[in-house]
């Protein structure tokens, strides 16, 4: 199978080498949580990482499953919310695998796409639909991390980067109600972007 390991992960938040990390939560968290875009429910941010965004989300009322394939991610996480006082489903799981004994009615997607590469981006959406009910609501930064060697056909990363079209193509019309455009920038601090999306889940495929 292509693409970083289950190993590859575990060092690298074993060491602390987590460059994508802002040491806080994303920007646009908080921003959908100010303008009431995304209010309490029970929630997924699978490829959770440190758990910065688990934490905002337990403290704003959600009902938070965090899902990571490293276990020390997961470690790092519940230190985290040990650390506010704070509660959240914790699940050790590969995210191409899991089943959770009911849909979410959100997720949070900030980490988990990028790190996946491309080949597995298939069997991730599928998961995504399957996370979700009619009506349930993606809410996808999905990372700007275009490198040099893409333009020579090369795919770079993880971070990898999710072309807006590409995503267009991976989440289609037919399954997921996208906004129409723009779609809004957030910078990171290592140079890259990420464009902030919310999809609407709608169902089986139409036609």
């Amino acid at each position: 199978m292509a693409g970083p390991t289950r190993d590859f992960w575990e060092r690298r938040f074993a060491t602390n080498d987590t460059p994508w990390d802002r040491g806080g939560a994303n920007p646009q968290l908080t921003a959908w949580l100010a303008s009431g875009a995304l209010t309490p429910c029970r929630i997924l941010v699978p490829g959770c990482g440190a758990g910065h965004e688990v934490a905002v989300l337990a403290q704003a009322g959600f009902e938070v499953t965090a899902l990571d394939y490293a276990p020390a991610a997961i470690t790092l996480t519940r230190e985290r919310l040990a650390e506010a006082d704070l509660r959240a489903t914790l699940v050790h799981a590969d995210a191409l695998e899991w089943q959770p004994a009911a849909p979410f009615d959100a997720i949070y997607e900030q980490t988990c796409l990028c790190a996946l590469h491309p080949d597995h981006w298939q069997a991730y959406a599928e998961r995504l639909a399957a996370w979700l009910p009619p009506g349930g609501r993606l809410y996808a930064l999905f990372m700007q991390a275009l490198r040099t060697g893409a333009a020579e056909g090369l795919v770079e990363g993880p971070p990898y980067h999710c072309d807006v079209n590409a995503m267009r193509a991976l989440l289609p019309a037919s399954r997921w109600q996208w906004p129409p455009p723009p779609y809004a920038r957030v910078p990171h601090p290592r140079g890259w972007g990420e464009l902030a999306v919310v999809l609407a889940h709608c169902g089986e495929p139409i036609g």
